[in-house]
């Protein structure tokens, strides 16, 4: 028979567990930071002028159609057919249009979350193997943080690197998480400053596990990918976006850098472990976590 007592009290562990995560206060504070590296990474002057390029590879429409209501093709013998074979037929083609284009958005950013997020879990599960030396493991994240910020500031010369395809043959949806993984794993010059980070704060000893480390790289990969799929959903209106954001580069570098090196100073100070208390004290306040 089943213990229904050993279930309930299972049960309650269980969401006292859960209720202890949500209000740790690193946990608070490491969240909203990991996902607005992840915009500053989109927004940065090596991935925003190829996302046009992306969209377009990862749904094999030209940037015309991307921008147009409605799939177009060019004059010719073929133009009927491949009109009918898009799908560009009034309301049900940009329907169908709009379907592909969120499908090959949400597969790419699939493909390169899937590559983040175990970076995340492997991080936050050393991490947890190195309390004994939790000190010296923030000062040593905190030191790579302002690095990073610096690097990503163009501070430190041969440290920032801008990467341009000439073409990207436009295969479609089926190419579309493969080069999500490729870019997971060979845009670490772009993404490194910000994602590194994001990995030192998994790495965290005094709260490390290997499901924080992932839980911190999905709020990454949220702010890196949800821009790219509202830039597909609405390209027209996201070009204009994006002008203005390349007006402001200087800003947006300044801006991310800066969040990077704030980081940093905190994590070597030890101050990040004081507002992570606060924060988790001013939350649940009378909250004692399970012995």
């Amino acid at each position: 028979m089943i213990d229904i007592g050993s279930v309930s009290a299972t049960v309650t562990a269980s969401a006292a567990t859960s209720f202890q995560h949500a209000a740790d206060g690193s946990l608070l504070l490491a969240i909203p930071v990991a996902a607005i590296a992840g915009l500053v990474s989109f927004l940065s002057p090596c991935v925003l002028p190829l996302v046009p390029a992306y969209l377009s590879y990862v749904t094999g429409l030209s940037a015309a159609d991307l921008a147009a209501d409605r799939p177009t093709v060019s004059d010719g013998p073929g133009a009927a057919v491949a009109l009918e074979a898009l799908g560009a037929r009034g309301h049900s083609g940009g329907g169908r249009r709009r379907s592909r284009v969120l499908l090959g958005s949400v597969l790419f950013v699939a493909g390169f979350s899937s590559v983040f997020v175990m970076f995340g879990a492997f991080f936050g599960f050393a991490g947890a193997h190195l309390d004994a030396h939790e000190v010296l493991v923030d000062r040593i994240a905190g030191g790579v943080a302002v690095v990073m910020g610096a690097a990503f500031m163009g501070w430190i010369p041969g440290f920032q690197r801008e990467f341009r395809f000439h073409r990207l043959p436009g295969v479609g949806l089926a190419g579309a998480p493969l080069l999500g993984i490729a870019f997971g794993v060979g845009w670490t010059p772009c993404t490194g400053p910000t994602l590194g980070v994001v990995l030192g704060l998994a790495a965290d000893p005094s709260t490390g596990t290997a499901a924080r480390g992932a839980l911190l790289t999905v709020a990454y990969c949220a702010g890196l990918g949800l821009p790219f799929i509202v830039a597909g959903l609405a390209f027209r209106r996201a070009l204009g976006a994006f002008d203005i954001v390349k007006r402001h580069y200087a800003w947006v570098v300044r801006g991310g850098g800066l969040l990077l090196i704030v980081v940093g100073v905190l994590l070597i100070t030890g101050e990040w472990t004081t507002l992570s208390i606060d924060l988790r004290d001013a939350i649940a306040p009378t909250y004692t976590p399970p012995v």
